[in-house]
């Protein structure tokens, strides 16, 4: 007997569903458990997947107390060698000699930078003199030569490098034979005037807005600021010209900076290692949000959407 092409297809779906049913007195199989958020796989990383941040490696920022009395530090972790090493052994030079105390954060612009340092810089008359010593890095610098793959890569090109990756927990972007430090929200630059002029160290900004990607391989970068990014996010906007502020009282004061290993107290910091297993399912879970609150995986991620977890030390 033959069915109508109706009938048939309403046998297929009967016999479709019939085997989707178990079977009479059958244990059904397990409900798979939700995926994992990314901050969950940070959370319930084991302790040998988390790499001690040295102290040496950090300079300490403490800004005047705020309109409540409440005290404002601000803690940056400084790039590891190849990079930026000129600028940063200038970095150490200032925080030893105690020159940013006393100075004040002079710009503040919305989705792009806070700037701090000496506010009669650009004044020869009343610059605050710099220590001696001070290098005088050149352009060439911005990037370093490749010498090992970063330790998690992708070789798609992005509108702003061929490559991009993280080696040893920071954001890079790389080409044939040269690598860089990514300006992703959080990382922390060395201001300078138009070149070849390359800037000292004396006056540094940090991103705190979308990644501002062109000023890659065109600015110093230096470190991150891995504790306290609230401190400097949430200030108020410049009143002036691109955020710099108008008069002397909308500053905020830097009552010091020091380097890490000289601040009694401070907490000890770990990043989650690039190589561990804990950090490639969190990349793959911020690539592909599976959690349950989320429809549809992205597939695919930007270096900066990529943040590299960094904790206080149990």
């Amino acid at each position: 007997m033959l069915l109508s092409p109706a009938r048939a297809l309403l046998a297929v779906i009967s016999l479709v569903s019939l085997a989707g049913m178990p079977a009479r007195g059958a244990t059904p199989a397990p409900a798979r458990p939700p995926a994992m958020a990314p901050a969950e796989i940070v959370a319930a990383a084991p302790d040998a997947d988390w790499t001690r941040i040295d102290p040496a490696d950090l300079i300490v920022m403490d800004l005047a107390p705020d309109s409540q009395g409440s005290p404002r530090r601000v803690v940056i972790q400084l790039l590891p060698a190849p990079f930026s090493q000129g600028w940063i052994g200038n970095i150490r030079t200032l925080a030893a000699a105690h020159w940013w105390d006393g100075t004040s954060i002079n710009r503040v612009q919305d989705n792009y930078v806070v700037q701090w340092g000496d506010p009669d810089g650009e004044d020869k008359a009343r610059a605050k003199p710099l220590p001696s010593g001070l290098a005088r890095v050149p352009q060439e610098d911005y990037t370093s030569k490749v010498f090992a793959a970063p330790e998690m890569i992708s070789r798609k090109p992005d509108a702003y490098a061929p490559g991009t990756g993280i080696d040893a927990g920071w954001p890079v972007g790389f080409g044939k034979d040269r690598m860089w430090p990514v300006h992703c929200y959080g990382m922390v630059g060395v201001g300078r005037d138009m070149p070849p002029d390359t800037g000292s160290g004396a006056e540094l900004y940090a991103v705190i807005g979308h990644a501002p990607r062109q000023l890659d391989r065109n600015i110093a970068l230096v470190g991150r600021v891995i504790d306290g990014m609230e401190h400097l996010s949430s200030l108020p906007r410049g009143t002036g010209e691109i955020g710099f502020y108008k008069t002397a009282p909308e500053r905020t004061p830097i009552l010091s900076i020091r380097q890490g290993s000289d601040v009694p107290g401070l907490p000890a910091y770990q990043y989650l290692a690039t190589i561990s297993d804990s950090f490639r399912r969190y990349a793959d879970a911020r690539a592909n949000r599976r959690d349950p609150f989320y429809i549809r995986p992205a597939g695919g991620i930007d270096i900066c959407n990529l943040p590299v977890p960094i904790r206080r030390a149990k």
